[in-house]
């Protein structure tokens, strides 16, 4: 089987000190560090369904569509990057409640199989480490 035409399913799981609206809200927020848009030197960012992100981070272009965005629950958009070799790629955040924190799951799916791919781990696990610590600070 060719590694490069197989699909690398992504997955990090973090416990936010907030309540899952309040985690949710802090994630789509760009002025929020440890998120993804907050790294951005160039950032473009439409949170509604349908609208389009263009961020550059470290000279890298990453850009996509939200494609559903349930507050407190759920955020799911495309993403495609050069590590993504042309590929558009799926990301899905969910928010569930864990006794008086929130479980934050990331998903990104759709990955190719190979080092390109697997450089999204360490992308996702610096923002998933990083984020937590915003609501740590009690902001």
């Amino acid at each position: 089987m060719d590694r490069a035409a197989s699909n690398l399913e992504i997955r990090i799981e973090r416990t936010i000190h907030a309540s899952p609206e309040r985690a949710y809200d802090a994630w789509l927020d760009p002025r929020v560090p440890g998120t993804p848009w907050n790294a951005a030197a160039k950032l473009v960012l439409d949170c509604k369904v349908d609208g389009l992100f263009f961020s550059r981070m470290k000279d890298t272009p990453h850009y996509g569509m939200f494609t559903v965005l349930e507050r407190g629950k759920e955020i799911r958009h495309t993403w495609m990057s050069p590590y993504t070799e042309g590929r558009e790629t799926h990301v899905t955040v969910t928010f569930s409640r864990d006794g008086s924190d929130t479980l934050m799951v990331l998903v990104h799916t759709g990955l190719p199989d190979n080092d390109n791919g697997l450089a999204h781990r360490k992308g996702w696990t610096f923002f998933m480490d990083s984020f937590p610590q915003h609501f740590a600070a009690g902001a």
